[in-house]
């Protein structure tokens, strides 16, 4: 019998090894840009695209490449495959095609230095702290998995750019954007506990585990809806409250309580991290029944890697708790997405029922799905 389950996790893990490699393959085939590490962010390429989602609405210049979230997307992706794999030829393709484009984004020039929102050959964009932490920890993880020191300099160099986020403003916090200090975000200071609690797991620097309790205590005060314990967005420098729940954002709570746990063991955090983990279960899945009469728990259509980011929480959950129940339904949910929501040109929709499809399909939702591929890859199958 237990060899029979050892079969069945290493079938697993090759099957999904292999799903996020060929998702990968896809990646790169539709949005690569000739002679340029950099990619596109939308396929089809659409050169009137405007992004939703920078701190302004106005674009001064056609932008031919990705913005540096989505792009940064591709980091976690291939992150994704090298801890469920350990191949070399992962850091290889990190080295050829990730940090090649990457760097293009690194902004030399403002101290303290970090990545900016769009190219360094293209007018000054703005510096976005969360997109910076994401890259940080990715740096982070790196280092963690390889022991490779470069990696580890490059996220303490970027956890400077960090600190200069901060302030007293609201009793302390993370900014937003460097350029519009109006906002302190759950989505700079969630994934700035993780950031500073992986940087301690790292370093063993006392002081990043200060900060990454200062970080998770601040956003539960100010941020957590206390009826259901998510996460609302932001809060304004006036105090003004932006409601909606977004899953990275409770996603990367749930992973800071976790990890908190993981390094003081003190059963409070054990305890917290649950219980987001079973709001987040309530709230951003549904009751479904699939096309072959399958019942599960479905994601709720909505960014796809938010959801990418909300499974780095439950597989730190996973790690404490051993209960596979939200990774078994992550597993309902990518295998049905494999069969109903990817196209035969290899990509996603966003929708993972599977009835509706997207005209154009964006960078940061294939890189998203290949990460998710990946890191389902590590935990194997069910028991």
């Amino acid at each position: 019998m237990a060899n029979n389950h050892s079969q069945q996790k290493k079938n697993t893990k090759l099957l999904y090894i292999e799903r996020a490699q060929v998702t990968l393959d896809s990646l790169y085939k539709h949005y690569s840009i000739k002679s340029s590490p950099l990619l596109r962010e939308n396929f089809p390429f659409d050169e009137k695209y405007v992004a939703g989602y920078l701190a302004t609405d106005k674009v001064s210049v056609q932008n031919p490449n990705s913005y540096l979230w989505p792009y940064s997307g591709t980091f976690s992706a291939v992150n994704s495959l090298l801890g469920a794999s350990r191949q070399e030829k992962y850091i290889k393709t990190l080295d050829e095609k990730v940090f090649p484009g990457l760097d293009e984004y690194f902004d030399p020039k403002r101290e303290p230095n970090a990545y900016a929102s769009n190219i360094n050959s293209l007018p000054t964009s703005d510096r976005f702290y969360d997109d910076n932490i994401w890259i940080g920890i990715d740096f982070t993880d790196c280092f963690l998995m390889t022991g490779n020191r470069e990696y580890l300099a490059k996220a303490t160099r970027i956890w400077k750019f960090i600190e200069s986020g901060m302030d007293d403003q609201l009793g302390g916090g993370i900014y937003w954007c460097e350029q519009k200090k109006q906002s302190k975000n759950t989505c700079s200071n969630a994934p700035g506990a993780v950031y500073a609690l992986k940087l301690f797991q790292a370093t063993k620097d006392s002081s990043y585990l200060r900060q990454g309790k200062h970080l998770y205590e601040w956003t539960k005060k100010n941020l957590q809806d206390s009826t259901d314990h998510l996460y609302f967005d932001n809060i304004s420098l006036e105090g003004r409250i932006e409601k909606t729940k977004y899953a990275y954002n409770s996603g990367q709570m749930l992973q800071a309580a976790s990890l908190l746990y993981e390094i003081t063991k003190e059963k409070e955090y054990r305890s917290e991290a649950e219980t987001i983990a079973a709001s987040c279960y309530r709230y951003f899945f549904t009751d479904f029944v699939g096309l072959e009469g399958e019942h599960f728990r479905l994601l709720k259509k909505g960014n796809t890697w938010f959801s990418a980011v909300m499974l780095r929480g439950f597989l730190e959950l996973y790690k404490i708790n051993r209960s596979r129940i939200y990774i078994n339904t992550f597993r309902q949910n990518m295998d049905y997405a494999w069969k109903h929501t990817r196209e035969a040109n290899g990509l996603f929709n966003t929708d993972w029922s599977g009835q509706e499809r997207d005209g154009s399909k964006w960078l940061l939702t294939q890189a998203a799905m290949v990460e998710m591929y990946g890191r389902l890859a590590g935990v194997g199958s069910a028991r």
